[in-house]
């Protein structure tokens, strides 16, 4: 789960991470008042989305009074916001966060994550932060350090000092990082994050380091024991089907082909996709049922798939072990039956009651198409699509 910079910025303020003084505004008048409750010369508005490189897109902007920051609020309000890291659609601006500008000096990169292959969390840094830091990644990737954590020993304070030397810290902001990484680290562990970015990390004219941008991303698997977590999520930022799928605890995602793919097990809905790729098709989205499912949620998630307008053909490619195929059969029916369904459907059953499944499709009069294994259901299905389109 991701949230906003202005939510990822509080957690860090209670977690000792030192951030700019600033405020969330909903509207442009509020926006002038945060800034005039800020007081100072200059103030920086910044509209929140749930991705970055905003400000390459028009979505951080500086100000000089307050009825400049009015009107940058109002340009961003409401409006949807289009960078390279979202769709052609871009994100709805709801909100915006005004903070007192600062006198940045240098900027740093600064990340903490779980590293999968050394089943550690990993800090990564670079001295050259900022906008494109994806840029340093590919192109010199020496300019970027990165430090695993133990799990038994915990952050060290040499490791603390190999970071601020990478960064080429001078003494009185190496004094101040081992706040700043511990603050991380205590977070990332007590909140169960997936990530934790600071991008710029800012060295001001004055010699302080603050967290001028900040990124936290959140294990959907922990989010039972954090409720106060889950409550900052916010539904307008992700995809209209992924959220709903989610109240039906389906796994759902939007790929933006053209064969809707139902599986149970996200090691199937992979390989399904494979072979529809294979065959020269595109999948419309990664839908799993998951194990322990039933008819209603197998007729949600049918209704799911068929809601996406690109949708020409549907493959249903399902192993009932602990889910019977007789469950999954019933499921479908009921869909096909309920959205009087016109494009073609090829369905792939093994395992658990896969005769009595099958026997129900056929004897249906829906015209649905069996298939054998899944290279001729996805040959099927790719043939079919195209006869649609």
């Amino acid at each position: 789960m991701n949230i906003h910079e202005y939510q990822a910025k509080q957690l860090f303020t209670v977690y000792g991470v030192p951030v700019p003084k600033g405020d969330i505004a909903e509207c442009a008048a509020n926006a002038a008042k945060v800034a005039e409750q800020l007081g100072g010369d200059a103030w920086v508005v910044k509209a929140q989305i749930h991705a970055g490189a905003r400000g390459k897109a028009g979505g951080v902007k500086l100000a000089r009074d307050a009825r400049e920051v009015a009107e940058h609020a109002a340009e961003m309000l409401g409006k949807r916001l289009v960078t390279h890291q979202t769709d052609a659609f871009g994100l709805p601006v709801g909100s915006v966060w005004v903070e007192e500008a600062s006198a940045i000096k240098n900027e740093f990169y600064l990340s903490l994550l779980l590293d999968r292959e050394s089943e550690r969390l990993l800090f990564v840094a670079s001295a050259a932060g900022g906008m494109d830091i994806e840029a340093v990644a590919a192109e010199t990737p020496e300019k970027i350090v990165r430090i695993p954590v133990h799990p038994a020993a915990g952050l060290q304070a040499y490791q603390g000092r190999q970071i601020g030397a990478a960064l080429g810290l001078g003494k009185e902001q190496q004094v101040q990082l081992p706040a700043i990484l511990n603050g991380m680290y205590e977070l990332f562990l007590s909140k169960d994050c997936s990530q934790i970015e600071i991008n710029p990390l800012i060295e001001t004219e004055d010699g302080k380091l603050l967290a001028l941008d900040g990124k936290i991303n959140f294990d959907d698997n922990a989010l039972a024991l954090h409720p106060d977590i889950a409550a900052l999520r916010d539904a307008s930022q992700e995809d209209p089907k992924e959220a709903e799928a989610k109240q039906f605890d389906l796994n759902y995602i939007t790929l933006g082909g053209n064969i809707g793919c139902m599986v149970n097990g996200a090691g199937l809905a992979m390989a399904t996709m494979d072979m529809v790729k294979l065959k020269g098709g595109a999948p419309a989205n990664f839908l799993d049922v998951g194990g322990g499912t039933n008819k209603d949620k197998v007729k949600e998630a049918f209704k799911l798939i068929l809601s996406d307008g690109t949708v020409k053909a549907v493959l249903v490619n399902i192993f009932g072990g602990i889910v019977k195929c007789d469950v999954i059969a019933a499921g479908i029916l009921a869909a096909v039956e309920e959205m009087h369904l016109t494009i073609p459907v090829v369905v792939r059953l093994e395992g658990t009651n896969v005769e009595q499944g099958l026997a129900m499709l056929k004897n249906s009069g829906l015209g649905l198409t069996p298939a054998e294994d899944l290279n001729q259901a996805a040959e099927l299905a790719v043939k079919l699509a195209q006869e649609v389109a």
